[in-house]
């Protein structure tokens, strides 16, 4: 830990204020039974989301307990707040929460701005909210720390364990099949998560907990820990703790989430072969640093990792696994010198010294780099004419045999659409046609998770059971299909996906990272002059969705409103400012 002498608190700008405005701000204070030397010490906010519509985060009471506890006997004035919630499965339609991560994110700044905190403890879970939370502590860079709040244990069907993904899809489209009934599904949706906490496979909540022990602003061993295990709360009474020596050493996210962390956090997000929804947070967290992270770093690194976790949706196992074989600090620690281990963490130690010793409990789950469970392979970052500044592929949960693909498009302009004619029974689509899906971007729709595209029955029938989809939007994490998503520029901006026709042949070809259009250059200058400027559906009147229309960045930028983001300043090759 920094061994420079604290600083002036900031909450004595409050205590301290002479005149009538300290008299009202001390005032209030008392109101809450508070005195004068309870307000004296150093106050740390603890920032909660949970609501009865967020099933992720239910179990929270007792960890804030514990960390309220913790920070009261080192010293501190623990004050819970609370935001909005962030329930992704919860949302209609589906991950329609994504865009609400930017405005989760502005509504902590706000609240960190208006009241007297010295530091902040951050309670998440579900999808977007470690992103958000992340974003506002990356703004506001107070002394800060992630408290992943913790997978649910897998469900239990049939003989079998469970969870969201892949398994369901099997179930349902096995139904679409005629191979289960409507009374199994039923079944299964009853048996497939046991307790609160998010998604048990390696989804996007997952996905975020992990990175975030990587960056070092979670501390080592808190993201695998099931949310309703003991252990969860002594991990949130050492939270407390931690963030009372960042408050008194002054040491800010800025110190700790620095270039060299942004790499090991894409480090693991291919070694877990994680979610493809974590690279837009990852670049919008970094937007908010003023660290220049390019779309292609994810590629350059995923090309150097194996992959070590054994968990679905690539793999077999579940983050109730991942916990007993040894969790994040044995997963870094197997991968030894692709580590960064000179990384500063919120404990106060180096990464390094946080994973040293860490061991693999269980061979099944965690592998190593002499035997991993795949080559590398993770992230793979596609360009070409149909993709100028970038997609991106889930090379893992793809199928083998289409990541080198030659098809006929089929086009929908919208969600709507595809919902309305890919499965009526009389649609022409044919074995070996590529959907393409458009108009579901960060401009266009929000970035909702449209890529979530099932195979229609009269293929299923034929015995296809994937195919290629691309698309500007976004899919969740727990899905195993070969999807190409986030192509950038999005159709609603102008980008290249909006001049595709029904019947063009598309190139997929991940070993070579092209996504081409077989149109030539003036046939799309032609189409585009015939179509005219490209047209939002649906242009919100008014609200925070008018705001994202207007203000979004592209994927490739990582979908943070364009004003909160500061210039970049901060490269790979460059010192970070102090």
């Amino acid at each position: 830990m920094n061994d420079r002498p604290a600083r002036r608190r900031r909450s004595q700008d409050w205590t301290e204020a002479t005149g009538i405005d300290g008299f009202l701000l001390r005032s209030a204070m008392k109101v809450q039974g508070l005195r004068p030397k309870d307000y004296d010490r150093p106050i740390i906010g603890i920032c909660d989301n949970t609501s009865e519509f967020n099933r992720c985060h239910t179990h929270f009471p007792a960890m804030i307990e514990g960390v309220k506890q913790s920070i009261l006997q080192s010293g501190g004035l623990p004050r819970v707040f609370n935001t909005m919630t962030m329930g992704a499965d919860l949302a209609l339609p589906l991950g329609a929460s994504f865009m609400n991560r930017n405005l989760l994110a502005m509504e902590i700044e706000q609240i960190a701005t208006l009241y007297s905190m010295d530091g902040i403890v951050f309670l998440g879970a579900c999808d977007e909210t470690i992103p958000a939370m992340l974003m506002a502590a990356a703004s506001v860079d107070l002394p800060a720390i992630m408290l992943p709040g913790g997978p649910s244990f897998s469900g239990f069907w049939r003989g079998r364990d469970v969870g969201p993904g892949v398994d369901f899809h099997k179930v349902i489209e096995g139904e679409r099949r005629g191979e289960y009934t409507r009374d199994d599904v039923t079944s299964l949706e009853n048996s497939l998560e046991r307790s609160p906490g998010h998604c048990s496979t390696m989804g996007t909540a997952a996905t975020m907990a992990t990175i975030a022990e990587a960056l070092g602003i979670a501390p080592s061993g808190s993201c695998a820990i099931p949310a309703v295990d003991s252990r969860r709360i002594q991990m949130a009474r050492n939270v407390g703790e931690y963030i009372m020596r960042l408050v008194e050493y002054d040491i800010r996210p800025s110190q700790i989430m620095t270039p060299d962390a942004f790499d090991n956090a894409i480090r693991a997000l291919a070694t877990v072969d994680g979610s493809s929804a974590a690279v837009m947070h990852l670049l919008a967290i970094a937007g908010r640093l003023g660290i220049d992270l390019p779309l292609a770093r994810f590629d350059e690194i995923s090309t150097t990792t194996p992959v070590l976790l054994n968990l679905r949706p690539s793999g077999q196992y579940y983050m109730n696994d991942f916990f007993n074989a040894g969790g994040v600090p044995a997963l870094l620690n197997a991968l030894g010198d692709l580590i960064h281990t000179d990384a500063p963490t919120v404990t106060g130690r180096t990464l390094g010294e946080e994973i040293a010793g860490a061991g693999i409990e269980d061979p099944r789950v965690i592998k190593t780099r002499e035997a991993p469970q795949s080559e590398p392979r993770g992230i793979s970052v596609l360009f070409g004419n149909l993709a100028p500044d970038g997609a991106i592929i889930r090379t893992g949960v793809a199928s083998p045999d289409l990541l080198t693909h030659r098809g006929r498009a089929v086009v929908f302009d919208g969600k709507a659409d595809l919902d309305a004619r890919l499965y009526d029974p009389g649609f022409d689509v044919r074995p070996g046609d590529i959907i393409v899906l458009r108009g579901e971007g960060p401009r266009g729709s929000g970035m909702p998770e449209s890529g979530r595209i099932v195979v229609p029955d009269k293929l299923l029938a034929q015995g296809i059971t994937d195919m290629v989809r691309i698309t500007d939007s976004r899919l969740g994490g727990t899905v195993k299909q070969t999807a190409v998503l986030h192509v950038a520029p999005e159709s609603a901006v102008g980008g290249p996906l909006g001049l595709v026709e029904t019947g063009d042949m598309i190139v997929l070809d991940v070993p070579n990272r092209i996504l081409h259009l077989e149109v030539s250059d003036q046939d799309l200058a032609a189409r585009r002059a015939r179509k005219g400027p490209p047209v939002i559906r649906d242009y919100p009147a008014r609200g925070f969705a008018k705001l994202v229309v207007e203000s979004v960045s592209q994927a490739n930028r990582g979908c943070d409103l364009d004003f909160m983001s500061p210039p970049m300043r901060i490269t790979k090759d460059e010192e970070v400012a102090s």
